[in-house]
């Protein structure tokens, strides 16, 4: 084989690999933008997703509170009716406003203390004290019990 030969294969060979290796730098490359392409893209339809999901929660509160205003209504047609009602039954009338917690009565005036009935073991008049014979035999009646040690 000639030198000249050699040269032209080493320059074929050199050329060939040049463009091997450029196209697999290009193939590594554009994977890298490919997989970034596709994350942009599910990243897109995420956040389409999201607002949808914001649309429907927002109808479904202006649903709820449309509802919640009509039982409101509902409730106190049905109060007024009722009150109508008793009133023309004869019945005495009170209206209550929604769920409203009726006022307590005014306590009753303090009793006095001599009012009350003391119970039976204490003492009458001695203010809370144990009487001192409550449930005491007489002595007498008693035997004498033998120590215990």
């Amino acid at each position: 084989m000639d030198e000249s030969n050699i040269n032209w294969i080493l320059a074929i060979a050199c050329l060939l690999a040049g463009i091997g290796l450029g196209a697999l730098g290009y193939h590594l490359l554009n994977a890298g933008a490919h997989g970034m392409q596709r994350l942009r893209q599910r990243l897109a339809e995420r956040d389409r997703e999201l607002a949808a999901l914001r649309d429907g929660l927002d109808e479904h509160f202006d649903e709820v509170s449309r509802l919640a205003e009509l039982l409101r209504r509902d409730s106190e047609a049905l109060a007024a009716r009722l009150a109508e009602d008793a009133s023309s039954l004869g019945g005495r009338t009170r209206r209550h406003r929604g769920l409203a917690v009726e006022e307590a009565a005014p306590p009753a005036e303090a009793t006095s203390d001599e009012a009350l009935a003391t119970p039976r073991d204490y003492a009458d008049g001695s203010g809370g004290t144990l009487s001192e014979d409550f449930g005491l035999k007489d002595d007498a009646s008693r035997e004498p019990e033998a120590p215990r040690y």
